[in-house]
């Protein structure tokens, strides 16, 4: 049962995910910001993981609070869903390009938080979701997750292309990295465990 279910409220906001790893992409996504539903959709669709999520935040005040919450939820849910992580194939890549653009995605499940990210970005929002948050959006994830995250745009014009093509590598690393090998039984490590 590679599925988790993560609630969170505060006074900025009340979140709710629903994760299932071995699902058929299904998407249910209700956060209130436009393009963050978009990205979550492609998630979902791409690395064929089923996603439900409900957001309610302060977007009066901005949509930073809603968003990095969503994210440390979906963090929360990968971790959970993964379990004691035993059979994973554990570390993957995935180039995905984008028209003009090209992003590579590089991901280990470890169980060791970290995140770099590089990308560029000349516009200062797309939709209702500022990019200078797209960063701080794979920073959660990653250590929510507890996942070593390393996300590119290697080049690209056009900033929805860059994010898109983002989330689209990403999606498809991760499917590639749950995924139980039936040759592993055990944790995915020479040492015998993984980081706690």
């Amino acid at each position: 049962m590679r599925q988790a279910q993560v609630e969170r409220t505060t006074k900025e906001t009340s979140i709710s995910v629903y994760l299932n790893l071995d699902g058929r992409g299904e998407a249910q996504v209700q956060t209130g910001i436009g393009f963050l539903d978009h990205m979550l959709t492609l998630l979902a669709g791409h690395g064929l993981f089923d996603l439900r999520v409900k957001a309610k935040g302060d977007l009066a005040v901005d949509e930073h609070h809603t968003a990095e919450d969503v994210f440390i939820c979906l963090g929360k849910a990968v971790d959970q869903a993964l379990a004691d992580r035993r059979g994973l194939v554990r570390t993957a890549h995935s180039y995905v390009p984008m028209d003009e653009t090209l992003a590579r995605v590089v991901v280990d499940l470890g169980g060791r938080p970290y995140c770099v990210f590089q990308a560029d970005f000349v516009t200062p929002r797309l939709g209702q979701l500022g990019t200078d948050l797209l960063f701080h959006l794979f920073e959660s994830l990653a250590i929510h997750g507890r996942l070593n995250l390393h996300a590119t745009v290697l080049y690209g014009r056009n900033d929805h292309h860059k994010a898109e093509a983002l989330f689209k590598a990403l999606a498809r690393a991760l499917d590639q990295a749950t995924r139980l090998d039936p040759r592993r039984q055990d944790v995915p490590s020479t040492k015998g465990t993984l980081v706690a």
